[in-house]
Order: C-alpha cells, then structure tokens, then sequence
C-alpha cells in the first residue's frame, strides 16, 4: 500500500511538471495577428461655421428690418464610427453618424433708427456621413470624400435690440428667441478630408488602437437652412478620432499577411561594357561669367592670366592653362569653361572688328551689375590689350532670362546665385556659333578630344520598384566570384546606374550577385537577389565618337530656334551612314527628383524631334536613335553642383554620334 501511494506521489509530480513545461514553451511562442479589417470608434471634432448669403424673416411673426449677411461660429461634433478596411489595398470605406452643430452668430447691422441689431443660432443637426477611404501611399496618410445627410434637431435663434448708442433715453429692448420659421428638416451635401492613423499599439497584437487627427472641408453647396432667402453655411472641422479594431489569429509558422508593394526588382544589363573610347566634342561656351554673392571681383576659380602670358595663350591649347581652384567632376571640360575670359580675349585679339556687350546682372541693383562687368572688361583691357572702346558695359538688377521667378519661395540662394552673372554678348560671327548671328547667340563653341570612361550606354541600371509600388530606401550588395562584395546605397529613388567597369575592375569578364534590400513604407524589410554576367570589352582605338551639346535655360525643356538651326544644320549631317546617335538629358539639382527626371527626358526628346525632322527631309533611315533622362542624378551628371556655373552646364543634353560597327 505504501508502495503504491508513492508511485502515484511521482506520476503526479512528474504530470505537474510536464504541464508546467508546456505552459512555458506556449508562452514563449506569441500568438501574431493581422491587421483589423474592421474599425470601431469615435470621432469629435470642431465646426467653424461660415454665414454667407442673406436673412432677414426670423418667423412668421417677425421681420427685421434689416437682413443679416454674413457671420461665423464654432460648434461641436461628436460621432460613434465604423470603418473597413479592405485587405492589400489603398481603399477602405468610412461611416459616421452623430450630434454636428452649426451655430454661429451674424455681424452686427444697424437698423434704420441707428440701434444695433445683432442675430444668433443654434442650428443643430443628426448626421450621417459616409466616406470612400483612399491611402495613396499605402501609408497611414489617407484622403476620404463623401456625402453628407443631416436632420435638424434644433434651430432656436436670439434676436438682440440694443438702443441707438447716440440717444441717452432710449430704453433697452428685452431679447427676442424663438425658433426659426421655414426650415429645411433633411439636407444633402458633401465634404472631402485628411487624416492620419497614428498606432497606439504594436502591429501583430490581437487588440490594436488608433488615434487620428483628420480635417475635413464642407462647402455650402446643399448647405441651405432655409427654404426661403438665400441663407448657406460653409463649415471647416478638425477633430480626432479614436478607432479600436481585433485583428485575426496567425497560425504558429504562417506568413502575416500585410499590406506590402509588391516592388518588382530589375537589373538592365549592356550587352559589352566598353572600357574607354576616344570622343571629340564640341564643347559649347556658356556665355556667362558667374560672381559670388556680395563680390563684384572676377572668382578665383576662373583661369586669369598675366599679361606677359598672353603671347603663349591658345584656344587649341586651353589645357594647358588649368584654374588652381577648379571643381566639376569633369576637369577637361571645365578647364574650357573657365579659361573663357582667355577665350574671349584671344577671340578679340585675332578679329580686331568684334565688339561685345557685358551685361551685369545682380540682385543689388544695376550699379552693383554694372561693376561686375567693368571687373572684366578690365582683365580684357590690361591684360590682353582690347580697345575700351570695343567693350560697351551695361548694369541691370535680372538677367534678361531670369532663374529666380516671382513669388519662388524654394533654393532660392542657388538660384540668386544663377542670376548673379554678366552676359557676354556679340553680333560679330567671328565670336558666334555657325549660322547664327544676333546678340542672344551662343559663343562659338571649343573642340577638344579626349578618352571617356565608361561611357553612358555601358552603364548597369538598377530598379527597384514603380511609383507608389517602390520601397522608401534601399541598399544593394554586388558579389562577385573571386568573393569581394561590393556595397552601394542608401537610395531612395527608383532607378540608379553605376559604371560597369567600376564592378569589373581588372577582370575581363564575370558573374555577379546583386542582392537588393529596400526598406517599405511601412518599415518592413524584403529581400530580393538575381545573377548577372557581365564582359568587359575595349572597343578598335580607331573607334571615334562626337559629341555634340545644347544647353537650357533653368526649368527649359525647348530648344530656342538658334539651337534647332545648329542641330539641323551642323550636329545632323555629321551623323555617318548606319551610325548610332545616344541623346541623354540631364538637370541641375534644383527641384523635385521627379520633375528634373521628367525635365530632362522632355529635354532630350526635344532634341530627338529636331533632329529625326532633319533626317526625315533627307530621306534617311539608316540612323538607330537611343534616349535618356537622367534628371539630376550626381552620379551620371556630367559636372558637379556646387558652383552656379557647373548647375549651368547640367541643363544640357549631349549628343554622342558613334560610327557603325565595321
């Protein structure tokens, strides 16, 4: 019998233990839920009330004498809400229905005795709002829009005579109340809103809670109280609501399932990857001399000669006179561009009949523009000798094309930058590009020749994602056979490109992981990988591309007539049988990433059109075209945006004419 007992003891034991372990081992495991698709809650808020129109008939016992026009008022509103959410969507479907008040007191008339009269209301309504729900972002940001069905409850008024302040005997008036007479019972209008869902509680918890702070706008469209005169309300709520919702139970092991961008990852991949190639440009002169802010001093980034130099100064030969203080990520070209007083000097110097015009244009006024161009009309007289009589000089407060528009409120110091510069202008066809003449044309462009580096069409361009289905950053990992990764980002736009020969480096050839890790919109991580092989191939050293420019103005995506000319006449017909034409845009980084990538692609169709219409007319059809816009992505533009002079040169679209394969 002891025995017995003591063996029953030890299953006992040994039974409470192991139901202790079980309970143990299920409480570490956390039930997950989903995300509610019902939403229950309230929501208050404040009316201010806008009176528009007119009264004058209280009831159908009293008139006053004068009408009431226009008047204000805060009233309260309180409403029990329901929501839907519906699953893996933007959309949803909102309904609230309770006490909405639309009380307000009129602005203060004078009879004809000269007595104030003053008029309040208590209009006071049961309402019922339905709303279509609609997050663009797939975000706690959402808009609503819907109608609105009001029954009145309440339409008390006050009616208050005071005495004609000018009359010492007159006596006061007692106050008139009463309801008001020809009411609407039931109106029909409208309102559309914000909101914003604020979490209150973890996502993945059965009981979830939000608290959401919305604005909502209803026009007095349907708004009449009144089935006589012309009486409407106008009414602008802000208010919070407080919405409760269960989600469903996740089984242990399942996938929650959220509302997530399906963002869809691509690598585009050039067939070769060619490593560099000879190119002769036009490189074009923007006519333009660029001063600091609060200097009228030629920069110290401009190339400036003494005068014992000029003898050994040549156009052909600009390299040779590098500025000490140069930036831009294209040395070669921006060497052009600061020797220009050089340039222009020198130009001078071999057409002794030219003349030119120095506009100074500067945000001080004209005298401060004024200085700035006789600070370089007097390098061109002491230094290279020019005739003050050939320089006229001339002082305003804008440039003729101004950057900075009236009423801009954004980058503003860039663009005063932009427009703080002198104009060099010309009529002599000497100074000027082919086939162009008039003050307003561009300088005669520089050639010069140099190797490029991966040249546009080799680089590798990853997407992540589509508009509202992309993630909000992103990072990515190349990994290459001999096992060294490569790490790149954060991003945050859509598509970027990176050079080829960056990835390759010495190797030939090779296959490559990229691994792409992009951040939601709602904070979630997802993973995304794919393989690609890539080849590096160096082109014939006889292989020699043009290239051609155009330069916009800021926030310009039309060629003016000089630049279509040029393209049709000169750019067009060096285009050799079968040869291939790249047209890639760019922007300076001014504005919004959108808009510039939209910008400088409408840039480089501009020029695609004017020069397939030239084709066209010749009867060509052996030429393949290839376009691009690349917005302001500082790592493809071809300068630097630091000084206002290299945001100049990034509003172009260069033309880059490549021979047929032999």
């Amino acid at each position: 019998m002891t025995l017995f007992s003591k063996s029953r003891q030890i299953k006992l034991v040994f039974a409470i233990v192991l139901t202790f372990l079980q309970a143990q081992a299920n409480a570490q495991i956390a039930p997950q839920y989903t995300e509610p698709t019902w939403w229950y809650g309230v929501a208050g808020g404040v009316n201010v009330n806008f009176y528009r129109g007119s009264t004058q008939k209280l009831d159908d016992n009293f008139t006053a004498p004068v009408p009431f026009t226009s008047g204000t008022g805060v009233g309260l509103y309180v409403a029990p809400l329901v929501e839907y959410h519906f699953v893996d969507s933007r959309f949803g479907i909102m309904l609230q229905a309770g006490y909405d008040n639309r009380a307000g007191t009129y602005k203060e008339v004078l009879a004809p005795c000269g007595c104030p009269r003053d008029l309040s209301t208590n209009l006071s309504y049961i309402t019922v709002e339905p709303s279509v729900r609609f997050a663009p972002f797939k975000s706690d940001l959402y808009l609503f829009a819907g109608p609105r069905v009001a029954f009145e409850v309440d339409n008390s008024y006050i009616y208050k005579q005071k005495p004609n302040p000018e009359s010492q005997n007159q006596a006061s008036t007692p106050d008139m109340k009463g309801n008001l007479s020809d009411m609407n019972k039931v109106q029909v209008s409208m309102q559309i809103g914000a909101g914003y869902d604020i979490h209150l509680s973890s996502k993945g918890k059965q009981n979830q809670f939000i608290l959401s702070p919305f604005v909502s706008f209803q026009p007095y469209f349907g708004q009449q109280p009144r089935s006589i005169e012309t009486w409407n309300v106008t009414t602008l709520r802000a208010g919070i609501a407080f919405k409760f919702g269960r989600g469903k139970i996740v089984p242990v092991g399942a996938a929650i399932p959220v509302a997530e961008p399906k963002v869809e990852v691509s690598v585009a991949v050039p067939t070769i990857i060619p490593a560099e190639r000879k190119v002769r440009e036009m490189f074009p002169l923007r006519n333009y001399v660029f001063f600091d802010l609060g200097s009228n001093i030629i920069p110290d980034r401009y190339m400036l000669l003494k005068k014992d130099q000029v003898k050994d100064f040549k156009e052909e030969q600009v390299e040779m006179f590098a500025p000490k203080n140069m930036s831009g990520r294209s040395p070669r070209q921006m060497t052009v561009y600061y020797n220009i007083l050089n340039i222009l000097g020198d130009r001078l110097g071999k057409n002794p009949s030219s003349n030119i015009n120095l506009v100074g244009s500067s945000e001080s006024g004209p005298l401060d523009g004024q200085a700035m161009a006789e600070s370089v009309k007097h390098y061109l007289v002491s230094v290279f000798g020019i005739a003050g009589a050939r320089i006229k000089t001339e002082g305003r407060d804008k440039p003729k094309i101004p950057s900075e528009k009236p009423n801009g409120t954004k980058e503003l110091a860039m663009l005063r930058e932009g427009d703080r510069r002198v104009s060099i202008e010309s009529s002599a066809p000497s100074m000027l590009m082919e086939f162009q003449s008039g003050p307003d044309a561009p300088l005669k462009p520089v050639e010069i020749t140099a190797l490029e580096e991966a040249p546009v069409e080799s680089y590798i361009s990853f997407s992540a994602g589509k508009g509202n289905d992309s993630f909000a950053s992103w990072t990515m990992e190349i990994k290459g056979e001999h096992g060294k990764a490569m790490h790149y980002g954060p991003y945050y736009q859509e598509n970027i490109s990176i050079p080829g020969k960056s990835i390759l480096g010495t190797h030939a050839e090779g296959n490559y992981k990229v691994t792409i890790t992009g951040t939601t919109k709602r904070g979630n991580t997802v993973k995304n990988d794919t393989t690609v092989h890539l080849v590096l191939w160096t082109p014939p050293t006889s292989e020699e591309v043009m290239r051609f420019s155009v330069i916009y103005e800021f926030n310009d995506a039309k060629a003016i007539g000089i630049y279509e000319k040029y393209l049709t006449d000169v750019v067009t017909p060096k285009i050799p049988k079968g040869g291939k034409v790249i047209i890639h845009g760019y922007t300076d980084i001014i504005g919004d990433e959108a808009y510039n990538r939209k910008l400088s692609l409408d840039r480089a169709n501009d020029v695609l059109s004017i020069m397939k219409a030239s084709l066209t007319k010749t009867g060509r059809t052996d030429v393949t075209f290839s376009l691009r816009g690349y917005g302001a992505d500082e790592t493809l533009a071809p300068f630097r945006n630091g000084q206002p002079e290299e945001r100049a040169y990034n509003r172009t679209v260069l033309i880059d004419i490549i021979p047929a394969k032999q």
